[in-house]
């Protein structure tokens, strides 16, 4: 069944790829599978959020479908601008719930500079933090949506790096091969270029360097317009156009892994909320998210549609 969007009578509300920041009810013919046996949320009154790229809406749909599935009736807000406002909703209990980035929590949220390179650590640390704020996190997910640097095969077989640290010599030895197109934000984050380029050893010039916005990074890449390009190690267009991406040998890229942020109120009262996502966390790993995200980034298919078809695929719901 597809899934229908809903306008509130008399509401003004802002679409964002089917996500409505005012909230509009996910109305799913859904029944449990894996997930949501015995409708251990039959009577909750859930919110779920997200932020408004690709993948975070698939992980908002994923999360209302799985509530859905279990008995609750679910508001969706997912799709809001910026990082900052979705976590907000749940800090405030605006938002029952959302999955989040344990490297964006700890370096954007929780103010640290140094990210924890051992994955469940760092899970681990930003769990023990976040208590406080009226967060709770549940287990993580293999997913690891972190940074990356790619390049199009025809420069991969010229040059022929497949690490950071021989990108790094290329820059040494070759000054002019090395450029890079980049996002803005990417460009001055610690945890971003200029961290990258301390870590590596590299002093890159500006004039090669390029800022762009996220979706053109990818087909200048492609079309070799820039050798390197920053990229998400879980976008679906690295497969689609075949891109090469270098590995982060030195581990200087935070870990970006996907778990649920609840908020805390909401978990006392309805603790079955941890069970009810914990099958659907267990399966989302870097090949699902990059197969998924280019179904909406590359065919052009609704994020919506896209959580519900691969959830029912994988039998957490009927």
């Amino acid at each position: 069944m597809k899934r229908t969007c809903l306008l509130l009578a008399g509401t003004l509300v802002v679409v964002s790829g089917c996500g409505l920041t005012s909230g509009s009810p996910m109305v799913d013919d859904v029944s449990p599978g894996t997930v949501g046996k015995g409708e251990p949320l039959k009577g909750a009154h859930l919110t779920v959020t997200s932020k408004e790229f690709t993948e975070q809406l698939i992980l908002g749909a994923m999360m209302g479908i799985a509530f859905q599935a279990a008995g609750a009736d679910v508001l969706d807000r997912t799709g809001i601008q910026g990082s900052i406002g979705a976590r907000e909703a749940v800090k405030s209990g605006d938002a029952d719930g959302m999955y989040e980035y344990t490297g964006t929590a700890w370096i954007t949220y929780l103010s640290n500079s140094k990210p924890i390179t051992d994955p469940l650590k760092q899970w681990q640390a930003v769990r023990d933090a976040d208590l406080k704020n009226g967060i709770t996190w549940l287990p993580p997910s293999a997913l690891n949506n972190t940074y990356a640097l790619a390049m199009n095969q025809a420069n991969f077989k010229k040059y022929g790096t497949k690490t950071l640290s021989e990108v790094a010599a290329l820059a040494k030895k070759d000054p002019g091969a090395v450029t890079v197109c980049v996002e803005s934000e990417f460009a001055n984050r610690a945890d971003g270029l200029p961290g990258m380029e301390k870590a590596y050893g590299m002093n890159l010039p500006a004039k090669n360097i390029t800022q762009m916005d996220t979706g053109i990074i990818y087909t200048q890449v492609k079309k070799g317009s820039c050798t390197y390009g920053e990229v998400f190690t879980t976008d679906g267009r690295i497969k689609s156009m075949n891109l090469a991406v270098m590995a982060d040998d030195k581990k200087f890229f935070p870990n970006y892994n996907a778990a649920p942020e609840i908020n805390t109120k909401a978990l006392k009262k309805w603790p079955a909320i941890a069970k009810v996502l914990a099958p659907v966390t267990k399966k989302l790993n870097n090949t699902v998210a990059q197969t998924l995200n280019a179904k909406v980034d590359v065919d052009g298919e609704d994020p919506h549609q896209v959580a519900l078809d691969w959830m029912k695929a994988e039998g957490l719901v009927k």
